[in-house]
């Protein structure tokens, strides 16, 4: 039998257009992204089928939830184990989560609700988890990534901001993170507006003064909204909100964000101005930007100083992007008149904090999703999210994996199927010691080479080549990190092509340079080896091996021969398969002239044995072959 033991070396760094993300020291076969669930060509692929069952070597108990788990606190001390199937996936919620969520978990998986762990009693459990749950509460750090002995598959983050999880970490470890993007994002602008309303008016400090058994109208006279300037500072889901809300109120609405698009913001009768125009010009100042490197502190010393005397600031967005000593020190000077903010640095902050016992400061402890709406819905997309992950679905809220349109997925689904099989078959056809360094993919499209969108394939691509030789596994978040550490160096062309047809693709073509080749006939003139596949009635097949062109289905295995162009070649191979009781799904020769050599290829359901290919390779019309395990 004739197998492919290729080496990768390590020297070369990778290229690819569009890099993605991160190494992968998972030992799982069912790594989020491994298999894509969209078509039944593509479930009858090689990926490897999630959870096909219990791991012999490892004994665990799971604590399954009561329908009402949202509103239990779990005990701290060992799993309670009540009759979990090991056959299903385990998941951890470490934060109270909405009823919704947690059946539509349970109906997947096998649910633990354990809260208020502490840093070190996450990492003792986590390696019995193939999925993790968190609010805003909940460190998940590189610590804990490396816990999971690779277990941890992938993580959701029930809310927007992810600054609490350890994004390089979690995709070195190639676990998959998601987030709940959008539904508390009417929740959160409904703060924010809430908060803006109540900071121009005292209401807290009214309401403070009254219940304390005074009547002071006089100090408490606050400033209208009407005609002022609001800088929505980020105006993405939750900022075009607050937007939105704030021109009902009859103010003046410009914002900041380097991102955004000018027509959708125009749309709504907002402005993009500067970051400097914004903080100068403004009454208001609404924050609703992630906690990045770059943002950190980004409110400090020097932007208070920019902005108009007697600012008034309101933060739904994240803690840290306010220097808090730097805001005391501009409420106390009056460069900021008022602040009303519903997160913080730290939460919760200590109880001595000058900033929130500052009188001229609103607070509320992080209420901005704290609907009854927003908690439910957020349960259930989170939800959602973390078990299409397990299911090897791709995620459009995975924040550490390139988006990948919906509408993208489906319409490449059989050609992942593809771009894994043609890379399984490449590195099988290397040999000798060199090893793999530089791979070329081609793709041919009627499309514009700009809107060919080929991440997803690169990636599948990259897998299909790795995973064979080595003990890594290549989902769409670490496939670019991977080839990098591998020595892999991997570049792409888009070849325009006229069609008629709406395939995205009509070919992929893979090319591997300066190797050797077991079957000599993959290589093409320049000697490069040379394959390329189609997809057929979404199903994939070769098209070509070296200058030869062949039309196999590769739903199975495949044999490929190189032969004398003659009579009986494919009843004789034919009968030497069926006498192993092999099945041959498809069979195509491909000659370049007549009664000269030809390239047989050929399908099988089944593995043949050593002795039923060694029959194949003494027929002597037969000059080479080999058997690619796909």
């Amino acid at each position: 039998m004739v197998t492919a033991a290729a080496s990768v070396s390590s020297a070369v760094t990778s290229v690819s257009e569009k890099p993605l993300a991160s190494s992968n020291r998972s030992r799982n076969l069912s790594s989020p992204i491994t298999r894509l669930s969209f078509s039944k060509s593509l479930r009858n692929s090689s990926f490897p089928t999630c959870f096909s069952g219990p791991n012999p070597t490892i004994s665990r108990r799971f604590t399954v939830c009561n329908t009402d788990c949202g509103s239990q606190v779990a005990s701290k001390g060992g799993d309670q184990g009540i009759n979990a199937d090991p056959q299903r996936p385990t998941i951890l919620v470490s934060e109270k989560l909405g009823e919704a969520g947690i059946s539509l978990l349970r109906s997947f998986g096998n649910v633990d609700c354990l809260y208020n762990l502490s840093p070190d009693e996450l990492c003792a459990r986590i390696a019995d988890f193939d999925a993790l749950i968190v609010r805003s509460g909940t460190k998940v750090t590189r610590q804990v990534f490396e816990a999971s002995k690779g277990k941890l598959k992938v993580v959701g983050r029930a809310g927007v901001g992810i600054d609490n999880v350890d994004l390089h970490a979690a995709t070195e470890f190639g676990c998959l993170v998601v987030n709940a993007p959008t539904a508390n994002t009417i929740a959160a602008a409904e703060h924010g507006i809430a908060l803006l309303a109540a900071m121009a008016r005292n209401v807290a400090q009214a309401d403070a003064s009254m219940k304390a058994g005074k009547w002071e109208r006089n100090k408490y006279v606050g400033v209208s909204l009407v005609g002022k300037t609001i800088a929505v500072m980020g105006f993405g889901k939750v900022g075009s909100e607050v937007a939105r809300r704030a021109k009902g109120l009859g103010m003046h609405v410009i914002s900041h964000d380097p991102y955004a698009p000018a027509d959708r913001a125009r749309a709504i009768g907002v402005e993009l101005v500067s970051f400097d125009q914004a903080l100068s010009s403004a009454d208001f100042i609404s924050l609703h930007m992630p906690l990045t490197p770059t943002t950190n502190k980004l409110f400090n010393d020097d932007t208070f100083g920019k902005m108009k005397k007697g600012v008034r600031i309101i933060n739904v967005a994240r803690g840290g992007v306010i220097d808090e000593d730097a805001l005391v020190r501009a409420l106390d000077n009056g460069t900021v008149a008022q602040a009303a903010l519903d997160v913080f640095t730290e939460e919760p902050p200590s109880k001595d904090s000058k900033l929130v016992q500052h009188p001229n400061v609103t607070v509320t402890p992080h209420l901005g999703a704290s609907t009854k709406e927003a908690q439910e819905g957020v349960a259930v997309e989170i939800a959602e999210a973390v078990v299409g992950a397990l299911k090897g679905e791709l995620s459009a809220t995975a924040v550490n994996a390139p988006m990948v349109p919906p509408e993208v997925l489906s319409e490449l689904a059989p050609y992942v199927t593809l771009a894994v099989k043609l890379g399984r078959m490449a590195v099988q056809l290397v040999a000798g010691g060199k090893g793999i360094q530089n791979v070329k993919l081609v793709y041919r499209s009627s499309r514009d080479p700009d809107n060919l969108d080929t991440r997803l394939l690169r990636a599948m691509i990259t897998k299909g080549i790795i995973e064979p030789i080595s003990d890594s596994h290549i989902n769409l978040v670490n496939a670019d990190f991977t080839a990098k550490l591998k020595g892999l160096r991997i570049s792409e062309e888009r070849v325009r092509v006229d069609s008629s047809t709406d395939k995205p693709i009509e070919s992929i073509q893979l090319q591997i340079s300066n190797v050797e080749s077991k079957f000599a006939s993959a290589l093409s003139e320049n000697g490069i080896i040379n394959i390329q596949g189609e997809v057929k009635y979404g199903i994939p097949h070769l098209t070509r091996v070296g200058s030869f062109s062949v039309d196999v289905s590769l739903e199975g295995n495949v044999i490929l021969c190189k032969q004398v162009d003659q009579p009986g070649m494919i009843g004789q191979v034919g009968n030497i398969l069926a006498e192993s009781n092999v099945n041959v799904s498809f069979m195509s020769v491909g000659r370049i002239a007549k009664r000269s050599m030809a390239i047989m290829a050929i399908g099988v359901d089944e593995t043949p044995d050593k002795d039923t290919l060694k029959k194949i390779g003494d027929i002597p019309a037969i000059e080479e072959f080999t058997f690619l395990d796909l």
